[in-house]
């Protein structure tokens, strides 16, 4: 199970690790977009850290719609409306719901990514956090098909979300900012995905570790 603690310590180190990873997520925009990605992701999550006492009380579909809606208000570009949708999409799954089971997760996993991909209109391939989200929700369903539960499965889906990641290097952009640089957009890792990878190794960091 997940519970609604986990997924408020999950928030706390995410906002942490972007604030500790900013400058490297600014610099790779730097090479292949706006250079504003990391900035931009900081302020989102520095203002969600503000909020994490009154998320206290609210049940697991009521956080995320609040993170949804803080980081489309706070965070420009096209990152504040592709995480925005992201966590409103997890965020109908989680109706009701005061912890999740392996497969609420996978259902939670799989509405963001959806969510991404009506919004982005990104697809596997063209350089983008897509190329992140996606392997690593298959990886997880997989291992859930195996038997396993959340946390192994976890495991495996931030490990073929990191090699997904690694995969964005030699890709041509094909969405957003960097697809005008053409081929300079090869051999540079995508920053999208990798505030994603983030994204998913703080959920594993969280669900892994936490003790009420």
């Amino acid at each position: 199970m997940v519970t609604q603690a986990q997924i408020i310590e999950w928030l706390q180190v995410y906002a942490n690790v972007i604030d500790h990873h900013k400058e490297e997520l600014t610099e790779l925009d730097a090479a292949i977009g706006d250079a504003d990605h990391g900035i931009n992701m900081e302020r989102g999550f520095k203002k969600i850290k503000t909020l994490i006492g009154t998320l206290k009380g609210q049940d697991i579909s009521g956080i995320l719609k609040t993170v949804s809606m803080t980081l489309i208000s706070s965070i420009g570009g096209a990152s504040g409306p592709l995480y925005g949708t992201w966590f409103l999409r997890a965020s109908a799954i989680a109706a009701d719901k005061e912890e999740l089971t392996a497969e609420d997760l996978l259902y939670l996993l799989q509405a963001g990514l959806n969510g991404v991909l009506e919004r982005g209109k990104a697809q596997l391939g063209d350089k983008t956090m897509v190329d992140v989200l996606s392997p690593s929700v298959a990886a997880y369903e997989q291992a859930l098909s195996e038997g396993l539960d959340v946390v192994p499965a976890l495991r495996i889906a931030v490990a073929a979300a990191e090699h997904g990641l690694q995969e964005t290097i030699p890709m041509l952009a094909k969405k957003g900012r960097a697809s005008y640089l053409g081929e300079r957009s090869i051999g540079h890792q995508d920053p999208g995905g990798t505030s994603a990878y983030l994204m998913l190794r703080s959920l594993l960091e969280a669900v892994e570790s936490y003790k009420d």
